[in-house]
This record gives structure tokens, C-alpha cells and sequence, in this order.
């Protein structure tokens, strides 16, 4: 059989960046089609973290209400020495970080991804395609040709106006393009045993690395009731020492973990790599998630990572769709996503190169560098927060192209976080009064058909500012108005109320010659 197929957007890759980009798109009105190769999902842990701002994107993505099933909040992440000495502690302990949520979340991945993919099923206009591998991609200009196979469904061609690989780091897509592939060089093998204890252990903190040159570990947790162990090949071991269920388990008895006490859900030997894609678009197909980029797990950005490009391109997509931005907007997903991805790796990179340290004397000099800085910043290392690289953004700003706080709010009898009740898209919103009221006619009619809102935000508003979060912000960046974009970033700030008009004239221009 030969099944053809149109869509708006093709979604190569039905994992967690492919599938929160196929619910934002269809959010939107779009028709998406997602091609995953495997037929089932995965059933077994990979990544276990997500932040603050993912926990806001998976809100925006409707799926807020079933995470307290599967995660909780670690907001300590220690590095020991083997004396059990700190190297380095993120995090402090506060109930919600910058967009509303825990700094730091654990997770268990097969969850997650059921949740998304349930969502993602609740919309007609997304058909989520299992057991179909893409095998022909061509860019014919005004439209992408997919060819897939299934071995149960036959084949399938499928045209879409635009493409997008999500599929991991060994990206059909990406090859297809003939987008290139830039090995960073950083290559170290570890084993990852994910357990689940029969009884309830507590683990302070509850993620931690254990910066031991006799085995470099991680112990974190996988989402309630489970646990990660991470162990690193040394030199004189081979792989198909490590990759052995015998092995496992005799590394996890060091921690009082045996059979008898917990069941092994999963071992596997992965070799932690830091990679990007040369370039993240071609003509009308572009790279997401780890197709477009890869990087070694210690700061548990790599799905992050995924769901902010998921994020950034779905609003750029939409707009392209509609005729509302030239198709140069597409290519600020780029310029916008890679710099802030590769600090991302860079910064994962650094503290791997902490833990992967198999000789003594050479994690004694950084032992002696490094605990003297622990305690001199009070233990204490804030968490980096890149802004995006150059785009649809005002690059004169200092607030612009970072992250738009999310707090609590309330409207009437409503309280909430803000994206709740005022919902998603672009915002434009000030503490001094009601930024439409300093817009026209004509500058209100063209926010609102591209899903843009106005909204006073103060203690004695509509939408009260229940806690004073708002109030701070604008009282930190010396501004009375702000613009932010549908992934929550800032696109430019203003010093009063009266500048509305001059943000709205500043988006259209970008929005056409970005």
C-alpha cells in the first residue's frame, strides 16, 4: 500500500522535542505530521531533568497538570571529593525559581513522554504516525517531500511546507541536508544503572557527583521512587566489562543496593559526547533537539535543551505559516539557538571535566583549587543563564533575550501562574497601567491578529500582581514596560508606559526583515 499525506509541518522524530513542538504547533492551528521510526515508545529512563523554564514550557504545552506523578524538585546538586568535600553546589532552597516552577526537576522520561503524547493526540489537526521511518527527504522549494516506510502500513509519501528533524543524534534529517557534524571533543564512557529500591531511601542531596578518581560517580534520582547511578570507565576497563549485569550490580553493592533490596530497570554503556550540526537549516527543513545538538549530561540540559528549541521555532513557524513574518524569521531560530545552546555544552563540558578525572594527583590539584573557591563563595556557584544569541530581539536592550519571569496572579476570583491567566503568545505588559491604552487602534488590531495581549500588572490591577514578583522585575531592569515573545523571552523593554506603540511598531519591523 502507498498512503499519501499534507501537512503544514512534518516532525521527523516523535521524542520529547518532536512531540512538544507538534502540540505547540497544532496549539496554533497548524496541521502537523509525526514520523517516528520506532512503533512503540520507549519504555525504559533516559534523561531525568528538566528546569525551570522547561516546566513552563510543558505548562504551555498543557501538560503542567500531570507532572507531580512523575517528578519532584531537586534544588541541591553537590560535587564531592572523595573526603566528601565540596567542589561545587547549585541551587538553593526556594519553592519556585524565575518562570514559576522549581529550579530543578526530576523526572521519569517514558511518563513524560506518554503525557505529551496523549496531548498530542487530543488535537485533530496532529497525526502522530508509529513504525514509520523516513527514508527520501527533498526540498522541491515551495514544499518538503518526505518518503517513509512502515513494515506493517506499507509506505507513505507525505508533503509538508515545512520539516523538522527531531531525530536524535544520529539524524536522518540532518544527513539528508547534508548539514555538517562537529565532534567538540569530549568522549567518555560511563555506565548508567537505573534502579528502583524496594524501600524508601533518603538521599541528602538528592542529586549529587562524587568527584572520586578510584570510579567518578553520579547519584541522582530518576523521579519518585527511582534512582540513577552513573559510573565511569576507567582506563584499564574495557566496554564489554562495563556493559554487563554482573558489573552493575557489583558497583551499586557499594551503596547497599542489591538484589534483594531493589530491581535493575535498565544498564547500558553510554559514551558522553559533545556534538553540534554545522548548520540548523536548509531551504524549509530545519534541525531540533539532538539532531542539532549534543552534550555530556552533567548539567541536565540535553532535553532542555530540546524542548527550548521546540519552544523558539514552534511561534516562528506559525507566523511563517500565516504570512505575518518573511521567511527570514526562520533563520533567527539559528542565530537565536546555537550560540545559547553551545555555551550550554560548554558549560556541561566544564563539569565534566570535573568529575572525569581517573588520575590522583591530578584530582588533588583540582581538589586544592577548588574547595578554597567553594568556600569562599559560600558554597554557593550560581547557575549560568545565557541569553540567545542574535535575533528577533532588541540587541540594545540589557533585558532583552533573556527569560520573562512567571508568577503568581489573579483575576477576579482566578489565581494562578500568569501564562494560565493571560495565556500564551506575545504579552505586553506593564505595572504603571494598561499598555493598550497607549497603543492605536491599528497597532491593537495587528497585536491581537498575531495573538498578542495588553495586560496591567500591579497589586491594585485586573490581574494582580499576588506576590510582588512582577513589581520587582520591572523595578530591577529601571523599566515601565515590557514585550515578551511566545517562549518567554524578553523582546524589548521600555521606560514608559507611553513607548507601547514603539515596541508594537519595533516587533513588525523585525517580524518583516528579521
Amino acid at each position: 500500500m502507498s498512503t499519501a499525506l499534507a501537512a503544514d509541518v512534518a516532525i521527523v522524530g516523535g521524542g520529547p522535542t518532536g512531540l512538544t513542538l507538534a502540540i505547540l504547533l497544532a496549539q496554533r492551528g497548524r496541521s502537523v505530521v509525526v514520523l517516528e521510526r520506532f512503533p512503540a515508545p520507549y519504555p525504559l529512563p533516559r534523561a531525568v531533568h528538566f528546569d525551570h523554564e522547561v516546566a513552563r514550557i510543558l505548562q504551555s504545552a498543557g501538560v503542567a497538570g500531570e507532572l507531580d506523578g512523575f517528578t519532584e524538585a531537586a534544588p541541591i546538586y553537590e560535587w564531592r571529593n572523595a573526603a566528601g568535600e565540596v567542589l561545587l553546589r547549585f541551587g538553593r532552597e526556594r519553592e519556585n525559581g524565575l518562570s514559576g516552577w522549581p529550579d530543578s526537576n526530576m523526572c521519569h522520561q517514558p511518563r513524560l513522554e506518554a503525557a505529551l503524547e496523549r496531548r498530542a493526540h487530543s488535537f485533530a489537526n496532529v497525526h502522530i504516525l508509529r513504525g514509520f521511518e523516513a527514508q527520501v527527504l527533498h526540498d522541491a522549494g515551495d514544499a518538503v517531500h518526505l518518503a517513509a516506510r512502515s513494515e506493517q502500513d506499507g509506505a507513505l509519501e507525505l508533503r509538508a511546507r515545512w520539516a523538522v528533524g527531531c531525530d536524535g543524534a544520529n539524524s536522518f534529517v540532518r544527513g539528508a541536508i547534508g548539514a555538517g557534524w562537529t565532534d567538540l571533543g569530549f568522549a567518555y564512557d560511563w555506565l548508567v544503572v537505573d534502579v528502583i529500591p524496594h524501600e524508601t531511601r533518603v538521599f541528602t542531596p538528592l542529586n549529587w557527583q562524587l568527584c572520586d578518581p578510584a570510579r567518578p560517580t553520579t547519584l541522582v534520582s530518576g523521579g519518585p521512587g527511582r534512582r540513577r547511578w552513573e559510573f565511569m570507565r576507567l582506563p584499564h576497563e574495557t566496554l564489554e566489562q562495563m556493559n554487563d549485569l554482573e558489573t552493575a550490580w557489583k558497583l551499586l553493592a557499594g551503596w547497599d543496593v542489591r538484589p534483594d533490596n531493589a530491581t535493575l530497570e535498565r544498564h547500558a554503556v553510554y559514551t558522553f559526547r559533545a556534538c553540534s550540526a554545522d548548520t540548523w537549516r536548509r531551504g524549509r527543513v530545519l534541525l531540533a533537539g539532538d539532531a542539532a545538538h549534543l552534550m555530556p549530561p552533567f548539567a541536565g540540559q540535553g532535553m532542555c535543551s530540546g524542548m527550548r528549541d521546540a519552544a523558539n521555532l514552534a511561534w516562528k513557524l506559525d507566523l511563517a505559516l500565516r504570512g505575518e513574518a518573511s521567511d527570514a524569521l526562520l533563520d533567527s531560530y539559528e542565530s537565536e539557538r546555537a550560540p545559547h545552546a553551545r555555551q550550554t555544552i560548554d558549560f556541561s563540558v566544564g563539569l565534566g571535566r570535573v568529575i572525569c578525572i581517573a588520575d590522583p594527583r591530578e584530582a588533588a590539584e583540582r581538589d586544592a583549587r577548588m574547595i578554597p573557591a567553594a568556600r569562599a563563595a559560600g558554597l554557593t556557584t550560581p547557575l549560568s543563564a545565557p541569553k540567545l544569541g542574535p535575533g528577533c530581539w532588541d540587541a540594545n536592550d540589557a533585558a532583552a533575550g533573556g527569560l520573562f519571569p512567571q508568577a503568581r496572579v489573579a483575576r477576579g476570583e482566578h489565581t494562578g501562574l500568569c501564562d494560565d491567566v493571560l495565556g500564551i503568545g506575545f504579552s505586553l505588559l506593564s505595572p504603571h497601567g494598561d499598555p493598550a491604552s497607549a497603543l492605536s487602534a491599528e497597532q491593537r488590531a495587528w497585536l491581537e491578529s498575531i495573538g498578542g495581549v495588553c495586560a496591567h500588572v500591579a497589586q491594585d490591577a485586573a490581574l494582580r500582581d499576588a506576590d510582588g514578583a512582577y513589581a520587582r522585575w520591572f523595578s530591577a531592569h529601571d523599566c515601565a514596560i515590557a514585550l515578551q515573545r511566545p517562549d518567554f523571552t524578553v523582546f524589548a523593554t521600555a521606560k514608559q508606559l507611553s513607548d507601547a506603540g514603539a515596541l508594537v511598531n519595533a516587533l513588525r519591523t523585525k517580524l518583516r526583515e528579521t
